[in-house]
């Protein structure tokens, strides 16, 4: 019985994915840009409800734009998490846009692409991130990188920062944690870091009882006269902090 549900939720998922990709290819080019990033916001919450994934906001999310959010990074769920939490414009890793079916969905959301290799490539999209945020944009990264363990964070890079001081807007810092609703002990279900496979990853947090996913907004800052490194660096602790509320 538990492996025809776990069937069940993977066909229901495998259906939506379907659908948002067929939504983006047939309905999305009708829309305003406000309409498509309800769409993606609904369709990102469905897909947790799916999957049985509990979504708890706290904190205040971003009514509108201009805004770039700041969070760690756990796992290739904290995109959906944070699509479900409030919709944002995310800059991805380059290599997203060899993956037919999940660039669609990527592009239908509104993804900006960063050849992480690159330092000139890495100015290009800074450029870009500042003129989307004087547009009135709410865009997100992911500092560290790469994903973390969920206990401890890595360093974070400052360039992407660099967009919100060009840009003269304000970033607000997010934390984000998976944990067993019953307990509130931390999940190691979605995550996904060093040597484990994405699959491995995907078939524990299927399986997973009672996983949440907990997204606190902390409040948003302005750079007070910071670099970019300063900024960075203050944002880090700040995340820290959310993490442990």
């Amino acid at each position: 019985m538990k492996l025809l549900g776990l069937v069940w939720k993977l066909l229901r998922a495998l259906v939506h994915a379907v659908c948002g990709f067929w939504t983006i290819k047939t309905v999305f080019h009708k829309l305003e840009q406000v309409e498509q990033e309800a769409r993606v916001h609904a369709w990102a919450a469905h897909m947790l409800r799916i999957v049985d994934i509990r979504l708890e906001v706290l904190g205040t999310p971003p009514a509108a734009g201009p805004m770039l959010l700041v969070a760690n990074h756990i796992s290739w769920l904290d995109i959906l998490v944070m699509h479900a939490a409030r919709h944002c414009r995310f800059v991805s890793k380059s290599d997203v846009k060899g993956w037919p079916f999940v660039r669609t969905l990527a592009d239908g959301a509104g993804t900006l692409y960063l050849e992480r290799e690159s330092r000139r490539d890495a100015h290009r999209v800074v450029v870009q991130m500042a003129e989307r945020l004087r547009a009135g944009d709410i865009l997100a990264v992911f500092p560290e990188g790469t994903t973390g363990d969920g206990i401890t964070l890595k360093p974070f890079h400052a360039n992407l920062i660099q967009a919100a001081i060009e840009a003269s807007v304000p970033v607000q810092p997010v934390a984000l944690k998976f944990i067993d609703a019953a307990t509130g002990a931390t999940s190691f279900a979605p995550s996904y870091v060093d040597d484990e496979t994405l699959m491995g990853s995907i078939w524990r947090t299927l399986t997973a009882h009672g996983l949440k996913a907990v997204v606190t907004f902390g409040a948003p800052q302005e750079s007070q006269g910071k670099n970019r490194r300063e900024w960075s660096h203050a944002l880090r602790k700040e995340i820290e902090h959310l993490r442990r509320m």
